[in-house]
């Protein structure tokens, strides 16, 4: 947010030495009115330039994030299943196990 500020201010500055230099300029009316509006055009369409690139990378950081956290889900999802799989292993492994040492029971 700093580099905005900056970038701002540089702006904000560039426009009243632009506007200063043409007010204390000696032209005609009709001149200094096309001249402003010329001005006033350029930094619309710089301004929406800056805009859209902001825009823009607004964009590509919240794809990367989306990819990223989809990624992490996939890795979740993977591990939870190798969690599962080898619990219903250990369950069947048990469950083998207590009916094979359960049949000499009461034998004594």
């Amino acid at each position: 947010m700093n580099t905005d500020k900056v970038l701002l201010g540089a702006l904000a500055g560039f426009a009243t030495g632009a506007l200063m230099g043409i007010f204390f300029a000696p032209h005609k009316g009709s001149d200094l009115r096309r001249k402003i509006s010329d001005s006033g055009r350029d930094y619309a369409n710089d301004l929406k330039d800056k805009f859209n690139n902001f825009v823009d990378s607004l964009n590509d950081k919240f794809e990367s994030t989306k990819d990223q956290a989809e990624n992490v889900l996939d890795q979740g999802k993977a591990g939870l299943n190798d969690i599962r799989k080898d619990h219903q292993r250990n369950s069947q492994k048990s469950t083998a196990g207590t009916a094979t040492s359960g049949s000499g029971a009461g034998t004594y």
